[in-house]
């Protein structure tokens, strides 16, 4: 998992797969409770509670 400079989307690898929030990697692992996150069909998805948007690398 990486993240890019405005740290707003994190790019994961299919080993992040099943995609929840936060990561245990993110400093922010305890902020607000673990939620699943299904992908759109470009392979996005976003955070209810932080607002985090995720997309697998291709």
């Amino acid at each position: 998992m990486t993240a890019n400079h405005s740290e707003k989307t994190v790019l994961i690898d299919q080993s992040d797969l099943p995609l929840h929030c936060p990561l245990p990697s993110q400093e922010k692992w305890n902020l607000h409770p673990r939620v699943f996150l299904p992908l759109d069909e470009d392979d996005k998805a976003k955070c209810p509670y932080c607002g985090a948007e995720y997309q697998v690398k291709k």
